[in-house]
This record gives structure tokens, sequence and C-alpha cells, in this order.
């Protein structure tokens, strides 16, 4: 069985929920758990409740609070519970990292201590939500605030990687979240994008629009990380409403309640389809290593789930199967960082043909500019102490 390593201290109900899921998952599961943080804290929670469990503690000293920035709270606090337990990964003491902290900094340590695999110039978060026909992948769930079209670019090439490789999907139907299906709609970002996927071998149908992603139009919605966490919030926010109304519903007398007796069952399937405990975590593709991020209001549930899908992660060898699946989709060769020694002439080009200020020539090299440095040189290598 893998081994999950779970930050015990990120999350706005943490130490106490995180533990107890962490608990959940061993005893239920099975699945043996590395808690990161406190070791006075960690250990006074578990009491006596972990006796005989597969539950390990590694100390931390520091935590990165939900509104420190990412970057910085990485390089301030060099002990923190996340960036230890992103470590412990790097180093093949664990199989995957769960947390439910500051998902800004989840990624940045991630990215900084694992790296991005070839092609990949940010990874984002690819979350599983409810549709008539069953799961739409949402990328990214809110790990990029800000994007450029590249981003979005890569988004849709690794959705279309995960939808075929874990999901079991023959073609994957990729599309943009946009404010209407027409060309014309959208933001300079979106049409950038859409210009450039039109010409992927990809089954990109286009733009979508919010509702098409609940009706199950496609099988991989691509946004930018705000855009994608408004949804996300707003979803969960309708599920929590509806279940709210049919209470209401059932509780105004006898005869509904009696109905209530009759439909609980169909009625428990649609709580359970809503229920964002029962998906517990995302995975955050595009960095070597099985990293899954959960919600920061995580209940012991959601924590017991998000192991889950670690485990689950690495068991199928989530991390091999992205990279193979990039490496087999046609064209990926002409996006950065795929071909050997071309990647920095590539990445120009490609941000060239993405400016909006006019200042590209046909092949995308910006006319009367020096070239810029690789930012994706040093990715990969943890920060330099001082």
């Amino acid at each position: 069985m893998k081994t999950v390593v779970v930050d015990a201290m990120g999350g706005d109900h943490a130490p106490q929920a995180v533990i107890e899921g962490a608990i959940a998952a061993a005893r239920e599961l099975s699945i043996p758990v590395t808690l990161v943080g406190d070791r006075d804290v960690i250990t006074h929670e578990l009491g006596r409740k972990a006796t005989g469990l597969p539950i390990s503690v590694r100390h931390a000293s520091q935590v990165v609070e939900m509104e420190d920035g990412p970057v910085e709270a990485l390089r301030r606090k060099r002990d923190s519970s996340m960036r230890v337990g992103v470590q412990l990964v790097k180093a093949g003491e664990a199989d995957a990292f769960v947390s439910a902290g500051n998902s800004g900094a989840m990624m940045a340590a991630a990215v900084m201590l694992l790296g991005n695999l070839p092609g990949v110039h940010r990874p984002a978060i690819a979350l599983e939500l409810p549709s008539r026909r069953g799961h739409v992948t949402l990328l990214d769930a809110g790990a990029n605030v800000e994007c450029e079209p590249l981003n979005l670019v890569q988004f849709a090439v690794m959705g279309d990687v995960f939808g075929r490789t874990v999901r079991g999907l023959l073609s994957p139907r990729v599309g943009i979240v946009s404010n209407g299906e027409e060309e014309s709609k959208g933001t300079e970002l979106t049409r950038a994008a859409d210009r450039v996927l039109r010409h992927m071998p990809l089954n990109y149908v286009g733009y979508i629009e919010g509702r098409d992603i609940n009706a199950g139009n496609v099988d991989i919605a691509v946004t930018d990380g705000f855009t994608g966490n408004a949804i996300l919030k707003s979803l969960e926010g309708l599920g929590s409403f509806v279940q709210f109304q049919l209470r209401q519903m059932f509780e105004r007398n006898l005869k509904t309640k009696l109905a209530y007796l009759m439909l609980r069952k169909d009625l428990q399937r649609i709580r359970d389809t809503l229920d964002y405990d029962a998906v517990g975590g995302a995975p955050l593709l595009g960095v070597n290593g099985v990293t899954i991020i959960a919600h920061g209001s995580s209940s012991p549930k959601a924590i017991k789930n998000a192991i889950r899908v670690a485990a689950e992660s690495a068991q199928k060898n989530l991390i091999a199967q992205i990279s193979g699946g990039l490496r087999a989709v046609p064209g990926m060769q002409e996006l950065p960082g795929m071909a050997p020694g071309r990647g920095g002439r590539f990445w120009q080009q490609l941000k060239g043909r993405f400016r909006r200020d006019g200042k590209a020539d046909r092949n995308g090299d910006v006319r009367g500019e020096a070239p810029e440095e690789d930012e994706t040189a040093n990715e990969g290598e943890p920060p330099k102490r001082d």
C-alpha cells in the first residue's frame, strides 16, 4: 500500500479535522499515513485513537498560513509542514502529499521542490465536477489566478491526457469556458488560446458556457484559476442551497414527511452527487510528484477521501501516465520544453505570437527586444539558502 504524507497543520479546521480524517483513512482504508506538523500538537490530538494504526508523525516547527504569500512563505518558513511534506515525496519517503492549506503555497512548493514535467510551464488543479454524463474535469480550479494564453493551451493538453490515460476516455471533448459560444466572445486571453487550440490535435469543441459543465457537454473544461475557483465555489453554494430547499420542503407537513420516507434513497443519491467531501481533493497536474490539494474548509470525511485519492493516484502511477501521455500527444513537441535544446526558442516564439502589442513578426520573434531569460530554467530546484 502506498504511503501518503499529510499536512496536519493546513486548512481552516486543522489540526483536528485533518487528524480525524487521517485516522479514518488508516482505519477504514488501511492507508499508511505520515502526519507532518508540530509533534506535540499532533500526538495530543491522536491520543490513543491511533493505537495499532499505520500512522507516523514527522515534526515540522512552522505553518504556512492562508494569508501568507506563497513564495515568500516558503522562503521564510523552511521548516513548515507543507514544505517538509513535499520534501518527503521528493526524497522518496512517501508516495503522495495531501494538504488543505494555502493552495498557492502548495503549488509553489511542488514546483520549487518537485519540478514540472517536461513541456509544462504551469501546473493546474484538476477537479472532477458532477454532470449529467458522469464527471467533467475542470482545470485550472484555483492554482493560477492570472494566466497567459500559453497556460490555457497547456491546461487543455494536460486535461486531454488526463482524460484519456486516467479517466479512460477515448477522445475527451475539450472546451474553454467563456461568456458565449461565438468566436467573437471571451477575452483577449481566451481568444488567443482559442486560436492556437483550433490547430492542435485535440477534440477541441471551442467555447463553452458555465451551464455546459453540469450538462456534460464537454469532458474537459479549461479556464484560468480565478474563474475556475469561482465556478467551484458557486457550485458548492448551489449544492448547499438545493439541499436546504429539499430539507425545508420535506419537513413542511405530514404528507411531505411521508414522501421523504418513500424517496430517501433517491435523495441520498442526489446528496452524494453534490457532496464535495466525497471528492476529497484534486490532483495538481504537471508537477513531478503526486500532490493533492484539498478544500481549505475540509471536514474529516473530505480529508479521508483526499488521502484515498492520493493513494489511488500513486497506485495508478499518475505521474508516469501524465508524462507518457504528454509525450504521446502529436504536436506537443512544438510546445516549450519538449524538444531538447529548442525549448527556449519555441517558448520565445509562442510568447511572441501571444503578444497583444503587435511587436512580433510572423515567426513570433519580438521585434527590437532582447531575448528574455528562460523562466523555466530553475524550476524544480529548491531556493538557495541565504
